[in-house]
């Protein structure tokens, strides 16, 4: 069920995923945006409990993925939302044609969102770029995959050797390794990363992990420091 996060921001997790054998926990969040409508980023599996969440709002008028490997929901949301516009980051247009996405993201705001929320798409990456969103009244930076903050007490065994060896567990998280090491022109990835600081956000919610009520600014700024 959804949680209110931060004013006009709501957040709620979603069932465990397999990511090559990592169990990975799901999450999402909904902007209320001034107009009314809903602004659903990076959507869960759809339950009862959701569904009337979001029939709550004047309307489901834009849902965001952002990034190519964050779509195994998104055809759920559409069938239960015809009408809603369906936004796709670089790359998974192509990779999925058959969501039939109606637009693709780029590093400017929609004009239907642009007075409520801010992005950066974070360039330069041969395997993946991401788009990242900031929601003005929250002050809060929303990240999906570039920093995650696995809690220690979940990261046992040897994958979870592994995830604390790419620097995803813990108070200020990371990058995974491999993903860090695609950015071979890391001009404009340095870019994004400024303007994300520029925003001060005070609020922190990332897909996988401990998101962040307070001190955004500071765990976004030392999480991407390998930019």
């Amino acid at each position: 069920m959804f949680k209110e996060f931060g004013p006009s921001l709501y957040v709620a997790d979603g069932p465990t995923v397999s990511f090559y054998g990592f169990p990975y926990p799901t999450r999402m969040a909904v902007a209320r945006l001034s107009d009314g409508s809903a602004w659903v980023w990076s959507p869960v599996a759809l339950t009862d409990d959701l569904v009337n969440f979001m029939n709550t709002f004047v309307s489901v008028r834009h849902i965001v993925s952002p990034n190519k490997i964050h779509h195994l929901f998104l055809a759920q949301w559409r069938d239960q939302w015809p009408d809603a516009h369906l936004y796709a980051p670089p790359g998974l247009a192509q990779r999925k044609p058959d969501l039939r996405f109606d637009e693709e993201l780029g590093d400017d705001p929609d004009p239907a969102w642009a007075d409520d929320i801010d992005q950066v798409i974070f360039h330069g990456s041969l395997a993946m770029e991401e788009v990242v969103f900031f929601h003005r009244e929250s002050r809060t930076a929303i990240v999906c995959d570039l920093i995650q903050r696995h809690p220690e007490a979940t990261m046992t065994g040897w994958k979870g050797m592994l995830m604390r060896a790419d620097s995803l567990v813990g108070d200020h998280g990371s990058t995974p390794r491999e993903w860090r090491a695609s950015f071979l022109r890391r001009g404009k990835a340095r870019a994004a990363r400024d303007k994300v600081l520029s925003w001060k956000p005070e609020r922190l919610l990332i897909a996988h992990g401990q998101c962040a009520q307070t001190g955004a600014t500071e765990i976004v700024d030392k999480a991407l420091g390998w930019i």
